[in-house]
C-alpha cells in the first residue's frame, strides 16, 4: 500500500545517533546525551498540584474546547500584555494549541495547499519545512547562517520564486542555528510582509531564553504586525512543560480564527485539567521563565567554555537551549552523521547531526543543554581525549 503523504518523507537521521546510544548504553558506557531538546528541569510545582487537584473533579473529565477555555486565554492576553507590551483580545487573537507542532501543522492546513509555496529558513527545525509539504505545498528554501543578510536572502527567495509564496515562516531565536534577531529585524520583515500580503508565521518557541542581557522580541511588538503575522508562544521552554503540550496561537485575528474553525473538525482541546493547571502557572508564577533562563545560561556557559578550552571554536549563542557547533576543521570531511556518530563511539557524547535541520547544516553538531554542569564537565573531558587531531 501507497503511504502518499510520508512515501516522500527522507530516513529521519536522529534514529542512526539515538540507536548508537542505546547500543552504547546496552554495553555498559554512560553516555552523556545532548541529543534530544527535552527539557530535564522540572515543571513549576504550582502547576503539578494544580493539575492532580483539578483531575480529581469529574467535570473536567468531559471533553473541553478546541480554542482553550476562556481563562486560559485571558492569561495568555495578559502575559503578551506584561512581556511584550502586546495587547490581544482573548476571544479572537488568541487560540489554544495542543503544543507548538500541532498548532504549527494544522495552521499550514489552513494557509496552504496544493500549488502554493512558502519561504522557509534553511537550515530549520524539521516540521517547519514539513509542516508546509504536508498541507501539499513547495518550500523555498532561505540560507541562513551563512554569512549573508538573512533578511536580503529573503527578500531574492520571495522575489525570484514562481508561484509568490503565501507565508513566510520564521523561529528567532532560532534552533538549530541560535541566530537571534532584534526588533528592527521584525519590523523590515512586517513591512516586507504588508506590502505583499504575506502571512508571517513565527515560531517564538525560545521567547524567554535570552542570554547576556539580550531579550528576545515578539514580531507582534512590530508596529501594523497584526496585519499580517501570527505567533506561536510555548510553556515548553520557558514554563518547562514539556510533555503537557501547551502553546498558543496569537496574532492575525481572521488566521487564528481560521484555525479555530479546523481544529473544531479535528479535536476537544487539551485535557481540561491541564489547561486549568496552565492557567494558574502563568497567572501565579510569571517569573518562572527567569529561572529557567538562568539555569541555561549557566549551561550554556559551562558547555562552551569547555569546548573552547580543548580547541573546539565556536561561538556561545545568545539565546535559545542549543548551541550549534561547527565541525572542527580536522574532522569536517566526515560530515554531521559520521561526526556525530563517532563522538557516541570514541567520546561517549550524543549530539544532533546539522543534516538533521537540512542540507544547509551539513557542517554542525547541536548540543542541547539538558546536562548539568557536573556532566557536562564530564562530557568535555570525554572529547578532549576523543578529539586527538585538535592537539
Amino acid at each position: 500500500m501507497e503511504f502518499r503523504r510520508i512515501t516522500s518523507l527522507p530516513p529521519y537521521v536522529f534514529t542512526i545517533i539515538d540507536t548508537l546510544k542505546i547500543e552504547a548504553r546496552r554495553a555498559g558506557e554512560d553516555v552523556i546525551d545532548f541529543g534530544f531538546g527535552n527539557p530535564d528541569l522540572p515543571s513549576p510545582e504550582i502547576a503539578v498540584d494544580k493539575v492532580v487537584e483539578a483531575v480529581r473533579n469529574p467535570r473536567n473529565h468531559r471533553y473541553s474546547s478546541s480554542r482553550g477555555i476562556p481563562k486560559l486565554r485571558q492569561a495568555v492576553s495578559n502575559l503578551y500584555l506584561r512581556r511584550f507590551g502586546v495587547a490581544l483580545d482573548p476571544d479572537t487573537e488568541v487560540i489554544n494549541t495542543i503544543g507548538a507542532k500541532e498548532g504549527f501543522s494544522h495552521l499550514m492546513w489552513t494557509l496552504l495547499g496544493p500549488g502554493d509555496a512558502a519561504l522557509v529558513p534553511s537550515p530549520s527545525y524539521p516540521i517547519h519545512i514539513y509542516g508546509p509539504l504536508f498541507a501539499g505545498a513547495d518550500i523555498r528554501e532561505v540560507p541562513l547562517g551563512t554569512g549573508r543578510d538573512f533578511f536580503e536572502s529573503l527578500q531574492e527567495a520571495w522575489e525570484y520564486s514562481w508561484p509568490k509564496p503565501r507565508v513566510i515562516v520564521m523561529s528567532f531565536p532560532h534552533n538549530p542555528t541560535t541566530t537571534c534577531v532584534d526588533l528592527e529585524f521584525m519590523q523590515k520583515v512586517v513591512d516586507f510582509a504588508r506590502e505583499r500580503e504575506v502571512v508571517v508565521v513565527h515560531d517564538n518557541a525560545y521567547a524567554d531564553l535570552g542570554f547576556d542581557g539580550y531579550s528576545p522580541p515578539s514580531i507582534l511588538q512590530a508596529e501594523g504586525a497584526k496585519e499580517v503575522a501570527v505567533e506561536i508562544y510555548s510553556m515548553t521552554k520557558s514554563f518547562s512543560m514539556a510533555g503537557w503540550r501547551v502553546a498558543f496561537l496569537v496574532g492575525r485575528s481572521d488566521v487564528v480564527q481560521a484555525l479555530a474553525k479546523l481544529k473544531s473538525y479535528l479535536d476537544y482541546g487539551t485535557f481540561q485539567p491541564i489547561q486549568i493547571a496552565a492557567t494558574v502557572t502563568l497567572n501565579e508564577v510569571p517569573d518562572y521563565p527567569k529561572v529557567v533562563q538562568e539555569i541555561y545560561q549557566s549551561r550554556r556557559d559551562a558547555l562552551c567554555s569547555g569546548l573552547q578550552r580543548i580547541g573546539w571554536d565556536l561561538d556561545p549563542p545568545m539565546g535559545t537551549m542549543f548551541v550549534w557547533a561547527p565541525i572542527p576543521e580536522p574532522y569536517r570531511d566526515m560530515g554531521s552523521i559520521e561526526f556525530a556518530s563517532f563522538l557516541v563511539r570514541e567520546a561517549h557524547v550524543a549530539t544532533s547531526p546539522g543534516v538533521g535541520f537540512g542540507p544547509g547544516g551539513d557542517g554542525h553538531v547541536r548540543f542541547a543543554l539538558i546536562e548539568n554542569e557536573q556532566r557536562t564537565s564530564q562530557a568535555i573531558r570525554n572529547l578532549r581525549r576523543a578529539l586527538t587531531r585538535l592537539r
